[in-house]
């Protein structure tokens, strides 16, 4: 029996999330997608980068996601811009709705992968936004990392 060729199972990821936000909890949840949403998906050009995820109606919703139209579907495509609502248990959905009254933290969006059942999950993320000594300190210490890495690299082949 031969097995699936490794792939990248990861549909859209929110790169710039980590600058933005100090990452307080993750958390796994799935999503309700149409069918050409899961094929366009598929595809690989789906955007979360402007996204996030807010509470309303006692259901969490993922808002402002960019999933583009299937080309192959006709009219039976799914409006691209759309909310789509993120499946996560009651406990979970109250402690994430808390977090974000009161102590003032955003639910951001990281990225939108298959699972190995073929399932879109969502990696949601708590976070507290940075100000900018906070996000440049994050750029020194990138960079400090990168010499270091350059360093130990030349050191090496002496």
């Amino acid at each position: 029996m031969a097995k699936k060729p490794a792939r990248n199972n990861v549909a859209a990821e929110n790169r710039k999330a980590r600058f933005h936000y100090e990452i307080i909890d993750t958390l796994e949840a799935g999503l309700v997608l149409t069918g050409t949403e899961v094929k366009s998906l598929r595809e690989g050009r789906a955007t979360i980068a402007e996204s996030y995820a807010t509470e309303e109606g006692g259901e969490i919703w993922l808002i402002n996601s960019n999933v583009p139209e299937y080309l192959q579907a006709n009219r039976f495509n799914h409006e691209p811009k759309r909310r789509r609502k993120i499946l996560v248990h009651a406990a979970q959905r109250n402690r994430l709705a808390g977090a974000v009254q009161r102590d003032g933290m955003t639910l951001v969006p990281l990225k939108i992968y298959f699972n190995d059942k073929g399932r879109a999950k969502l990696e949601l993320a708590v976070a507290k936004g940075k100000n900018a000594p906070d996000k440049r300190e994050t750029l020194k210490e990138r960079d400090w990392n990168r010499q270091k890495q350059r360093v130990m690299k030349e050191g090496g082949r002496d």
